[in-house]
């Protein structure tokens, strides 16, 4: 009884501080956007992707070549050529740069035949922290922490953030408005995710509060007493 009363106070004073934001109807049907070319960003090669690289006047030189975890691909007469992070586009042309050296016009297809599946991780007050796989498009930041079953009630909605490998590997931290996403007031702060990006939700002081309850308080009260202390009783 006292946990439910405790938590029905959060919940209204929660309610109490959060102001609605006025936002338009959602469309019956969602807006068609396959057709424009800027709808999602370039895809940038991974680390286990496979690529044909032909050579259609040249036919006798095709090849075909994986991304390696150092990033770079190598052809019978090429070697260490940057591919990760880069495109198809960028790849295929310091190829035909590169091969200039040997052949007077070459002319290179490069084919992306399988590639690697995108990987992010959730960790934190999430229901299921984790890794995360998808095929096509990474998730975005409220698209991932749903993966992870949404956050707790011990998460402070305020503070998430999430890690990314920045150059030369160093790691970068970078602020979430999470709160803007849940709440409508800044939709584009729900940002879609880079490969091997971490999302991590914190804990909040009554979260904090409550794990001491658990582990501390608990071991002085009767079982009898009818105690609970479990959220959402």
């Amino acid at each position: 009884m006292f946990t439910r009363r405790f938590a029905l106070a959060a919940c209204i004073a929660l309610a109490a501080c959060t102001a609605p934001v006025p936002l338009p109807p959602a469309a019956r049907l969602p807006t068609p956007v396959a057709g424009e070319p800027d709808t999602l960003p370039p895809y940038l090669l991974q680390v286990g992707d496979v690529m044909d690289v032909k050579f259609p006047l040249n036919p006798e030189l095709n090849d075909q070549v994986i991304v390696r975890p150092d990033g770079m691909i190598s052809t019978a007469f090429v070697q260490d050529v940057p591919a990760y992070g880069r495109t198809v586009a960028e790849v295929t042309a310091d190829l035909e740069a590169r091969y200039k050296k040997d052949l007077t016009n070459p002319r290179i297809s490069v084919i992306l035949r399988t590639f690697a599946p995108n990987r992010v991780y959730v960790a934190g007050e999430v229901t299921s922290p984790g890794e995360f796989i998808t095929a096509g498009p990474n998730l975005t930041v409220s698209q991932a922490i749903t993966r992870a079953g949404g956050v707790k009630f011990s998460a402070d909605r305020e503070k998430v953030f999430l890690l990314r490998r920045g150059p030369h590997d160093v790691a970068q931290a970078y602020a979430v408005d999470y709160m803007g996403i849940i709440t409508g007031r800044d939709p584009t702060a729900d940002v879609r995710l880079a490969q091997y990006d971490v999302v991590y939700v914190s804990r909040t002081g009554i979260g904090d509060a409550y794990q001491i309850a658990n582990q501390y308080f608990l071991q002085f009260i009767p079982v009898s007493a009818g105690l609970s202390l479990t959220p959402g009783l």
